[in-house]
């Protein structure tokens, strides 16, 4: 990955985007793919939508992330200066305890969720309470000082920051799915460079986490004749996960194209030529019923458009720690840039029956 598209990345990374409150984060991307495109829109809750214009013979294929991050949001102010917060998306409890964390205010104000300390309580009886159950610490002698920081509905996230790993690894909060945004936008540079014959949006939606909410709006709103949607999916190469739950996931293996259900058949084999052409490792995940992505908003909007999830690999997904490796970063970048190349080959995706 060169300088600039690693600044891009880290640019997305460092930018909170809470789902939501993903404003922020969609003004990076767009300065980014507004250099190529030949037009960029935003909707009423701000998903955005690069276009490459093909030359009018191809056909319309858009490339999606979603920009929005789990995170939490403020709910309460106790008269004791604490705040009571709830999460956003889905976060987890588990690994919320003793971390610090921005409340996204008029000015950031910096805070730790509270962890009883081990000296002071009973281990024995250890649970793991609901984040509603859970605090923020500020600093805050009462309410009163609380208030002129922080008010009910300010979003929340984790105050962690980029690290580099070993070899072409990092680690970050986030990467579901700054990731998939970040690769629909090189997606699109690479064929608006190479002015392919189709016309390829590149899309980053809002409110995944939240139940697909931007999705369904841009497949109300755009109606191309193919959707692929990049996301994250489980990694199952640590000693923490058994990949019998799961299909074999590595990092650092390529993107992972997921057939069944959602998946449209000819888009499966479309991506699979694709990157036997461009000689990109791919790995193949199974979906016997949902995706969990915004791929299950796109294929049923309208009367059915053939999408396809194609997938990063990623450890400890909704932690403050998500670890990716770069290489599968531009590899899906590059496929997804064959895949719309190649789509000029076809005059419609449908199955034959």
């Amino acid at each position: 990955m060169d300088e600039r598209r690693r600044e891009f990345l880290e640019d997305l990374l460092a930018t909170p985007s809470p789902s939501g409150f993903e404003t922020n984060g969609q003004r990076v991307w767009i300065d980014y793919v507004e250099r190529f495109a030949d037009e960029v829109t935003v909707d009423a809750y701000g998903n955005a939508i690069a276009v490459h214009e093909g030359n009018g013979d191809g056909p319309e294929i858009a490339v999606t992330g979603h920009a929005d991050e789990i995170g939490f949001i403020v709910r309460d102010v106790l008269e004791d200066g604490y705040l009571r917060i709830a999460s956003v998306g889905g976060a987890d409890r588990t690994v919320t305890k003793g971390q610090h964390v921005t409340i996204h205010a008029d000015e950031p104000v910096q805070g730790v969720i509270g962890q009883t300390a081990i000296h002071l309580r009973d281990t024995t009886e250890d649970d793991y309470e609901d984040v509603s159950a859970q605090f923020v610490d500020i600093g805050a002698a009462d309410d009163e000082e609380a208030r002129e920081l922080v008010e009910i509905g300010d979003p929340v996230t984790f105050t962690t920051t980029l690290q580099e790993l070993s070899g072409d690894r990092l680690a970050a909060r986030g990467m579901d799915n700054r990731t998939g945004t970040w690769c629909a936008a090189e997606a699109l540079r690479r064929v608006s460079k190479a002015d392919v014959e189709a016309t390829v949006y590149a899309v980053s939606t809002v409110q995944e986490e939240v139940g697909l909410q931007g999705a369904k709006m841009v497949g109300h709103g755009l109606d191309p004749d193919a959707f692929l949607a990049i996301d994250v999916t489980h990694a199952t190469d640590t000693p923490g996960v058994e990949a019998k739950r799961r299909g074999p996931v590595e990092l650092g293996e390529g993107p992972v194209i997921t057939r069944g259900s959602v998946n449209h058949p000819m888009l499966v084999d479309l991506a699979r030529e694709a990157a036997d052409t461009e000689a990109i490792d791919v790995q193949l995940q199974a979906a016997g019923t949902r995706t969990g992505t915004d791929a299950d908003a796109f294929y049923t909007s309208r009367s059915g458009i053939p999408s396809l999830i194609v997938s990063i690999p990623n450890r400890y997904m909704h932690t403050p720690v998500e670890v990716i490796d770069t290489t599968d970063l531009v590899d899906v970048a590059e496929l997804l840039a064959a895949v719309t190349e190649d789509a000029a080959e076809y005059d419609r995706f449908a199955v034959e029956i």
